[in-house]
């Protein structure tokens, strides 16, 4: 599992009518022709420039803040859970959004959990956990280290590039299913879930599970995101409460979810 997520930016260039320079870069000797188009990409890529200007981490700081923007989930005080954080770009924006550095005194402080099989460099108002989250015991770690529910459980999480869509696809899905299921585990009545997925056609269990359980769930993609990727985002607010176990189902008596 890799957690890394793509580099991130919120606005095209500035000074559209300006005559766009854009930078060349030559193959150099043992570096694939994929490579050396990967990093002409990258420097001519406006989100990663902003990412630089604005001091994020990554490009894909954007996407979390475009969709935060449309539709707000993100609340000061909250505690937030960004499975795949590497490298921080969108622990920055949960942060900020919660207040978890206590930057605004006067208002609740949040917290924000870190998780990613990648070393992250630390980030004031975050704590941090390296680790493969889908190794056996991974789960009970992370629900240790919050002490308590979460009110979103982010996803950004991406498995190594195989070269064959198909087996990409399956991979990340394998992936998003699992932070779900994570995600019904810790989330407080009304939280959140966002996760990447990627458009392939294998997604129906994972909407079915999501609608079960939270009131809305959308598909986005949000204008930082390549339009080249089949990347997606699912978003699934209104979390209704813990799923009940099949004894629960069969007993009349038991109490409504959550």
């Amino acid at each position: 599992m890799s957690g890394g997520k793509s580099d991130g930016g919120g606005g095209g260039p500035s000074g559209r009518g300006a005559r766009e320079l854009k930078t060349r870069v030559k193959t150099a000797k043992g570096r694939r022709l994929s490579s050396t188009r990967w990093l002409e990409r990258q420097l001519n890529d406006p989100y990663v420039q902003r990412a630089k200007r604005e001091g994020y981490r990554g490009r894909a700081a954007f996407k979390l803040l475009e969709i935060e923007e449309k539709h707000p989930f993100l609340k000061t005080g909250g505690c937030i859970v960004d499975l795949g954080c590497a490298p921080g770009g969108w622990l920055q924006v949960a942060v900020k959004k919660t207040n978890a550095d206590g930057a605004r005194p006067n208002r609740p402080r949040g917290q924000v959990l870190g998780v990613d099989i990648q070393e992250v460099d630390a980030l004031p108002g975050c704590d941090l956990l390296q680790m493969d989250f889908l190794e056996e015991g991974a789960e009970a770690a992370v629900k240790a280290a919050l002490g308590g529910p979460a009110d979103a459980v982010l996803s950004d999480m991406a498995a190594s590039a195989s070269g064959h869509r198909a087996t990409d696809h399956l991979r990340i899905m394998a992936l998003c299913e699992a932070a779900a299921w994570f995600a019904t585990d810790v989330l407080k009545p009304g939280g959140a879930f966002l996760a990447k997925t990627l458009q392939g056609g294998s997604e129906a269990d994972l909407l079915g599970m999501l609608k079960s359980n939270f009131e809305t769930v959308r598909h986005i993609k949000p204008p930082s995101s390549r339009k080249d990727s089949a990347e997606m985002y699912v978003l699934a607010t209104g979390f209704r409460g813990a799923p009940r176990t099949a004894s629960e189902e069969d007993d009349p008596e038991a109490g409504p979810l959550g």
